[in-house]
């Protein structure tokens, strides 16, 4: 099988290239139209809902408003395996384009090819909980750093509704931090919690509705509770990759991490050299993570 070259656009000016590489996070505002955000803010009702055959979502009672079908939902993962919809935003030519400019902008003769691996679609209602510090490249493994997620504002992200906190230039060293459970559950939800660092530096990222921030898959970042009255933050977050790297995400039956190569990926920018290899079908799921809130202050 040979790989088609999926040819992009160039939005990015050098500049904000070099602030990517220098600082691990780029925030582009308007990208998305008022269009493409209803788009999505309407489609996750529908994953909610049980509009599409899927293991892990039943179909809920006609009966229930959207409201009621969301408000339980803090993220669902890879949903873009069971959505025509979020499937075509992993493949936004705008996002894309500037993913081809700085997803290997740190390597030497990189090419500009890019793929996917991931979604997540976060709808984080009022009162529930973030994230606590971490790197996304600890659960992401890549083998040339060029990991990195695309974050899709579909609601104003401010510091009361829970907005993303970023440590800049702490991708520099490519160190993974050490993790640890967390004491503060009412603040993050059950993830661990990477330690081991000053955290003094923090700045909060608040972007308005249509924006994409892109961070590197080492840059330390946390996201705290959504603590507006009736506000949710929604947020798809997809994670890409240098097309010319190995994915050793998790091993097959005679796979070492040597050989590992995950092929649940999608093209989006350039070339993918081991198309030969064929793709992986995704499965007709995704996963739901629905942390219960914690209202005390």
């Amino acid at each position: 099988m040979n790989a088609p070259q999926i040819e992009v656009s160039k939005p990015l000016t050098p500049q904000q290239v070099q602030f990517f590489v220098d600082e691990g996070y780029l925030v582009l505002p308007g990208v998305l139209t008022t269009a493409e955000v209803e788009e999505m803010r309407h489609d996750v009702v529908s994953l909610a809902r049980g509009k599409y055959p899927c293991d892990a979502i039943k179909p809920l009672p006609a009966t229930l408003s959207d409201d009621e079908a969301i408000r339980n939902i803090l993220c669902v993962h890879q949903p873009h395996y069971i959505s025509p919809v979020m499937a075509k935003y992993v493949k936004h030519p705008h996002i894309c384009g500037a993913l081809s400019q700085i997803a290997g902008a740190h390597l030497a003769h990189w090419d500009g090819s890019v793929k996917c691996m991931q979604s997540m679609f976060f709808v984080k209602p009022p009162a529930f909980q973030g994230q606590a510090w971490h790197q996304d490249e600890i659960y992401i493994p890549t083998r040339d750093r060029s990991l990195l997620g695309a974050w899709m504002a579909l609601d104003d992200a401010t510091i009361e509704n829970g907005c993303l906190w970023i440590l800049p230039r702490s991708h520099r060293t490519g160190y993974l931090y050490p993790q640890r459970q967390h004491d503060n559950p009412d603040e993050f939800d059950f993830s661990l919690e990477s330690h081991g660092f000053d955290d003094a530096a923090e700045i909060p990222v608040e972007v308005k509705t249509g924006s994409v921030v892109f961070f590197n898959g080492h840059l330390l970042h946390r996201s705290k509770k959504n603590r507006s009255a009736n506000s949710y933050r929604r947020v798809l977050v997809n994670h890409y990759m240098n097309a010319w790297s190995f994915l050793p995400w998790s091993l097959k039956e005679g796979e070492t991490t040597a050989t590992a190569d995950r092929r649940t990926v999608v093209h989006v920018a350039g070339t993918d050299p081991y198309a030969w290899k064929g793709y992986d079908n995704p499965p007709k799921s995704v996963g739901l993570r629905t942390c219960k809130a914690n209202t005390a202050q």
